[in-house]
């Protein structure tokens, strides 16, 4: 079978960045969750992104929630997805290769249940092709009475801590919005050893059925994603760049359009990944990132400094 034409064709990037000492062709990658290498790459040339973050992998298969999974929103969607994956073995002898092969740098998010999933996990990635690793700290954490390990900045520090000493591929860790406290929580995965911070995961949201009174999602609630969030994830780039001036930091939510990419750059963003507009639009990523290229022509200063891995603030 021959490879389906790509939409679009390769093409000479004009602006790079460095985010944690890796150089990325352009500032925009895909966010977890939203790639996948089978059905994207028959749209563009993965290789062509700054980067692609792959779905979280996990110690063993994880089926993910039941369902109904996802349900519409002003503005965006609610999921549930619940991380389903076939687990960082299989993540290793097959999506992975491909990404590699295409000659694609690669983030691979990292998911757990509990710090001994997340160090299993990072255990086995530690000497893999990829470029990065993401610790996704916003799921569940069982030896955490079940909150999310990414929301107490003592058990961040400790589980990023751990992780630093199995590994010396760039961590970044993925901040959870669904704290009091942004900064405090950043400052916990720096002084555990983060190379870089992505912000912002999803926020906890629901819909409800009227006609039955009951939520739509199986899971009752869900994350909140697309073009309703731009605000927030701005103000949580702004607010960590502010306290922690030297970080790499990946921006993400509500980024459908180069303009709104460089906002978050403006906002303090050495990168930013484009989600839940692909969901919709396969090539989002690729067009945003064309788009970006060439707002980034009339701004040389901003354009010098990405390219330095620095930021505008």
């Amino acid at each position: 079978m021959n490879k389906q034409v790509n939409v679009y064709e390769p093409h000479e990037w004009k602006h790079s960045t460095i985010v944690a000492g890796v150089e990325w062709k352009n500032p925009v990658g895909t966010a977890s969750g939203t790639f996948q290498y089978d059905a994207c790459h028959w749209f563009y040339d993965v290789s062509q992104m700054g980067a692609v973050t792959t779905k979280g992998v996990s110690p063993v298969p994880w089926e993910g929630n039941p369902g109904p999974r996802t349900t519409e929103s002003p503005s965006g969607t609610v999921n549930s997805v619940g991380l389903q994956n076939p687990g960082v073995d299989h993540y290793l002898v097959d999506e992975l290769p491909k990404l590699k092969k295409e000659g694609a740098t690669v983030i691979t998010n990292v998911a757990g249940h509990c710090d001994d999933d997340y160090a299993e996990v990072v255990a086995k990635l530690a000497d893999c092709p990829a470029d990065m690793l993401e610790i996704n700290v916003s799921c569940p954490n069982v030896t955490h009475g079940g909150m999310s390990v990414g929301t107490d900045p003592v058990a961040l520090n400790r589980l990023i801590t751990r992780l630093r000493h199995i590994t010396s591929k760039p961590l970044i860790v993925k901040l959870t919005p669904n704290v009091t406290d942004i900064v405090s929580i950043a400052k916990a995965a720096v002084d555990g050893g983060a190379d870089a911070l992505s912000m912002i995961n999803t926020l906890v949201g629901m819909r409800i059925d009227i006609r039955t009174g009951e939520p739509i999602l199986a899971n009752r609630t869900g994350g909140v994603s697309g073009p309703a969030v731009l605000p927030v994830g701005l103000s949580f780039v702004w607010r960590v760049r502010q306290a922690l001036p030297d970080i790499p930091i990946i921006g993400i939510g509500g980024i459908d359009s180069g303009e709104k990419a460089l906002e978050y750059l403006y906002a303090g963003a050495n990168a930013v990944e484009v989600g839940a507009a692909a969901l919709y639009e396969p090539t989002a990523p690729m067009r945003v990132a064309r788009e970006l290229d060439d707002l980034l022509d009339s701004r040389p200063q901003l354009a010098a400094k990405l390219a330095a891995g620095q930021t505008w603030r």
